[in-house]
């Protein structure tokens, strides 16, 4: 396997793009622990690890999240310097596909097969035994593993009993040959949930075509969910809603109305707690022509 050496220092430090990463990939660990019984905490750690969040060649070029050399593989392949100059990969068309050939791969592989014996909490033992086995060369690779799952709390998954359906679907990167600002350095966008309803957050040089892209739904919905043209530019910073938005606010702000600001329009506040900007003129009795006032009170229910 390739592992991406990091040094212990950091390795124990926390960081950004690890919790990111996480975040992003979380729901179709724990859908694999569900159906494997492979403990989630072990597979992100494995691929945090191998593909150093994401960012190694091997994720960039392949989605090859886990380092799997190609041992009879007949699908697509990819080559890179390891143990030895050229040696082969597999290479996936989606991230997904990696995770799903990473629990294949152990639990089809005999060597792994006493690690199925093992309870899904003992990460511990998953880690000595992967090590054991041979998955890496590392003479460190178990306690990496330890090391990463703890810092990040990561064992806390592996009591999970349901997983986020919506996001272990659309966590995936867009298919191979595409290009756009969004995924430079593999960097995906996490996703966030706001009124019962899923969001991220655009970045410099996205557009509702990359986003569609990444996350696997159609442009024109995005741009249609989050009230836009299609063609609109998006800045760093926008709210993008990957399904259509309520028509009120969580009811939390029942009795709370949002107090208008410097700087914020209808739709800016609508895009904040993820309701229809038809919605929020109804509700206030407002036509589209009004001119928004600091100060203003504005129902959100």
């Amino acid at each position: 396997m390739l592992v991406l050496h990091l040094s212990a220092t950091a390795q124990m430090k926390w960081n950004q793009t690890y919790q990111d990463y996480i975040d992003q990939y979380k729901d179709i660990a724990i859908r694999e622990m569900l159906s494997y019984n492979i403990p989630a905490s072990i597979t992100l750690a494995q691929g945090l690890l191998e593909s150093g969040a994401g960012r190694s060649e091997l994720a960039r070029k392949g989605n090859n999240h886990f380092g799997i050399k190609c041992h009879g593989w007949t699908g697509r392949k990819t080559y890179h310097d390891d143990d030895e100059s050229g040696e082969c990969f597999r290479a996936y068309n989606h991230v997904l596909e990696s995770y799903e050939d990473h629990s294949r791969f152990l639990m089809e592989g005999s060597r792994y097969r006493s690690l199925f014996s093992l309870g899904r909490t003992d990460y511990k033992g998953w880690a000595y035994g992967l090590k054991r086995a041979g998955y890496a060369t590392s003479p460190t690779y178990a306690q990496k593993l330890i090391g990463i799952i703890e810092l990040y709390r990561l064992h806390e998954l592996d009591h999970a009993t349901s997983y986020n359906k919506f996001v272990s679907r659309h966590s995936d990167v867009k298919k191979p040959g595409k290009s756009s600002a969004k995924t430079v350095g593999g960097k995906l966008h996490p996703i966030h949930i706001n009124n019962k309803n899923y969001y991220l957050v655009a970045r410099q040089g996205d557009t509702f075509r990359s986003i569609g892209e990444e996350v696997g739904i159609s442009w024109r919905k995005l741009a249609r969910y989050n009230e836009r043209d299609k063609h609109d530019v998006l800045s760093e910073g926008d709210l993008v809603y990957l399904k259509k938005k309520r028509k009120k606010a969580d009811k939390m702000y029942k009795r709370r109305p949002h107090i208008v600001k410097p700087g914020e329009s209808m739709y800016s506040i609508a895009q904040y707690y993820g309701i229809r900007l038809k919605s929020l003129y109804k509700m206030n009795k407002l036509s589209p022509d009004y001119q928004l006032r600091v100060g203003d009170l504005l129902r959100l229910r």
